[in-house]
């Protein structure tokens, strides 16, 4: 099993970087130019979850970082529902949709799987932060 010895080396980290990366591309259209409050929403959403990963990271116990664990979760979904008002006002395709949403979704299944893990073997001392 690797040690995880800084929040980069994270896999869930890494795609979720990945993921806004794309956002923060297919948002630069010009199609979302007009709903600067979409926009910025949905950025702040792809970020959250890279940011709660590494925030959690550097908290002291295996329960906090599940927590922040479960927070980049719930950024995931945040993305997840953006995209969906992004494909019906027509500032995304249908597989931009499609690709971004898995995407999201990856991540997410990602995190609470780690989060499981480090729930289960907690015991409130330092994270073990091997995966």
């Amino acid at each position: 099993m690797a040690t995880i010895e800084k929040f980069e080396d994270i896999n869930a980290w890494k795609k979720a970087r990945d993921l806004s990366k794309d956002i923060y591309q297919i948002t630069g259209k010009k199609e979302f130019t007009k709903d600067f409050n979409l926009k910025d929403q949905i950025r702040r959403a792809s970020t959250s979850i890279m940011l709660n990963i590494a925030e959690g990271f550097a908290r002291k116990t295996d329960k906090d970082f599940a927590r922040f664990l479960s927070q980049a979760h719930g950024s995931g979904a945040e993305v997840q529902a953006v995209l969906y008002i992004a494909l019906d006002q027509g500032y995304i395709n249908k597989e931009e949709f499609e690709v971004l949403y898995k995407k999201a979704e990856e991540v997410s299944r990602m995190l609470m799987g780690f989060s499981k893990y480090l729930r289960s073997n907690s015991n409130d001392s330092l994270p073990k932060k091997s995966l």
